[in-house]
């Protein structure tokens, strides 16, 4: 599952499928993402829609801008739809990968759509395992707090006390009473260590609820 985009940041989606699921973290991938035009147009001008799925939009604003203007655009749920839609409709276009376009028989219109060249995507491999310690580990972790403050300050000092380095932190709506959230954290190491071990020991206590994602070897 995509989970965070060098360029347009979390997936909110993937973070929020981890309050629906017991599925842990097993693995990360970073794959280099590269965006392509597909349409039956012959040139941009006859383009009277685009589809594309909001990440690939966001990774591709500023050449829509300056290639694309005008043109109406529409969200779909991924780039593959994109690329079906576009592909029976004459004057559409969709942001897709070449395997799409091909699977579907869009022409390529434009290849290198995307704004950065080093453009990246961190992908999360899913499972019920627990990989060993690798020597150089990930863990992530969902939390919430209680409404007080400094409580989110309490929360992430734990991983400052036992000398964690926090990677990342997002908050997503908890969906169960209006402002309350729930925050994922990615920290250096893994759980068999003896600090993270403490540090979300000491979490828990400031924590309403503290869930594991997993701990996996770093791919970087």
């Amino acid at each position: 599952m995509p989970v965070e985009n060098s360029l347009a940041g979390v997936v909110p989606e993937t973070l929020d499928t981890f309050t629906r699921t017991n599925l842990r973290i097993v693995s990360e991938v970073f794959v280099r993402i590269t965006h392509n035009l597909g349409s039956h147009c012959s040139t941009l001008e006859e383009i009277q829609k685009l589809y594309g799925h909001p990440q690939a939009l966001a990774q591709c604003r500023q050449w829509l801008r300056n290639h694309l203007p005008n043109v109406e655009t529409v969200e779909t749920s991924s780039n593959s739809r994109s690329a079906e839609i576009a592909a029976g409709e004459p004057t559409s276009a969709a942001l897709c990968p070449l395997p799409a376009a091909e699977a579907y028989q869009l022409p390529v219109l434009v290849e290198h759509t995307e704004d950065n060249p080093s453009n990246r995507t961190r992908f999360l491999v899913l499972g019920y395992n627990q990989p060993e310690p690798a020597g150089r580990d990930k863990t992530s972790v969902m939390f919430s707090v209680h409404h007080r403050s400094g409580a989110l300050f309490r929360a992430i000092a734990a991983f400052e006390k036992y000398d964690v380095n926090l990677l990342m932190i997002e908050s997503r709506p908890a969906k169960v009473a209006a402002w309350e959230y729930v925050f994922f954290v990615d920290v250096q190491g893994h759980t068999q260590d003896v600090n993270v071990t403490k540090a979300l020991g000491l979490l828990r206590e400031q924590a309403l609820f503290v869930t594991v994602l997993g701990s996996y070897p770093a791919a970087e």
